[in-house]
Order: C-alpha cells, then sequence, then structure tokens
C-alpha cells in the first residue's frame, strides 16, 4: 500500500520544540499546559507578540527550528521503518518553503525516518497537497491541519487521518495519537475488523 505523511507536527514535534525555543530566546517562561490549550496553529500570542513580530520571529529562527534538535513524534520513526520493511510505501508530503526541501530530506534521513528521494514532496501550498495525493493514489494519508484534511473530502477512497493536537479537535476524521496506534489499524484492516475502535476513531 502507498502511504502518505505530512512532516511537521504529523510526525516531528516542531510546535512544541519551537514553543521551548521562544521561550528561551525571548527569556520568557510560559506554562506548557498554555500551549496545549492552543485552538489555532501559530504560537505567538503565547509571548505577547503581534501576528506580525510572530511572522518576524519564526522567520528569523526557521533554520534552528528546522534543523537542530527538533524530536519526532514517538514510535514514528520505527513505525514507518516498519513499513518500508513489510514492502509498503512511504511518501513525503510537506508544505516547507522550496529553499529548506533539500536540507528537510537530509535531516529526516539523518534522523532515521526512511526517505526515498522520489517520494519526497516538498515546497507546495497547503492547499495544493490534495493534487498531489490524488496523482500519487495514496491509500493512507496522515495530517495535523484541518485546512489539509478538509481539502480530501474530495478523494473518497483515500483513508486521511489526523495526527492528534489541539486545534484539531474539531475534525471527526480517524485520529492518531501515538504512531503505534497506526499498526493497530493496519493489523484491524487485514483481519477485517471494522477501524474507529479505541484512539483511532
Amino acid at each position: 500500500m502507498k502511504f502518505g505523511f505530512d512532516i511537521d507536527d504529523t510526525l516531528i514535534n516542531l510546535r512544541e520544540f519551537a514553543f521551548e525555543l521562544y521561550a528561551k530566546k525571548l527569556n520568557k517562561q510560559v506554562d506548557i499546559a498554555e500551549f496545549h490549550k492552543l485552538t489555532d496553529v501559530p504560537i505567538h500570542s503565547l509571548f505577547g507578540l503581534t501576528r506580525e513580530e510572530g511572522g518576524q520571529m519564526w522567520n528569523d529562527n526557521r533554520s534552528e527550528i528546522y534543523f537542530t534538535a527538533c524530536p519526532p513524534f514517538p514510535n514514528a520513526i520505527e513505525v514507518l521503518q516498519r513499513l518500508v520493511q513489510d514492502g509498503h510505501e512511504v511518501y513525503y508530503i510537506t508544505a516547507r518553503a522550496p529553499e529548506f526541501c533539500e536540507q528537510t530530506r537530509d535531516w529526516m534521513l539523518a534522523a532515521g525516518f526512511p526517505v526515498d528521494p522520489d517520494k519526497f514532496y516538498c515546497g507546495m501550498s497547503d492547499t495544493e497537497k490534495v493534487h498531489i495525493i490524488r496523482k500519487l493514489e495514496l491509500d493512507y494519508y496522515f495530517d495535523d491541519k484541518p485546512a489539509v484534511l478538509e481539502t480530501l473530502a474530495e478523494l473518497p477512497l483515500l483513508k486521511a487521518y489526523v495526527k492528534d493536537t489541539s486545534y484539531n479537535r474539531q475534525l471527526t476524521i480517524p485520529r492518531i495519537t501515538d504512531w503505534h496506534e497506526l499498526l493497530a489499524v493496519l493489523q484491524a484492516a487485514d483481519t477485517g475488523e471494522v477501524e474507529g475502535q479505541g484512539k483511532v476513531n
């Protein structure tokens, strides 16, 4: 089967890493519980920044956010490696800016993700992802952003899952909270059980 994955806040914990970096650089401590209450993707409001100031902060620190010590989510690398070992195809579809694509691919490889350069797509907008997903004829796709996932309704054969976070709890599509759950989803599909048990409903 063909599996497609967003990267930021789907496979790696980018926003929380940026949150910690902002706190350090701005010398301003904010309770992590406030971060987990956010219902929007941007984090600048937690530090008293305007949208413009937040955008500047992100742009000034983007390379450090992307390419230093951002941690993968638990079990993400191991599960994707397992997919490849089992003969599945793994595709990455990220809306990171084109100038960061090559370094992003290299960083993912260095982190241990199984990356085939021919299956790495980068540099599109969030709303353009659907065209790539359609062209690839993916069986499964995983993302964190409602703006992306809401465009996928026109692909009825695609099994779309949302990676759980505070700003996407309103979505009613199947949900992944830990990457080990994907293996359970596949096992259930292999045995003909109905998806949607427990956390991945």
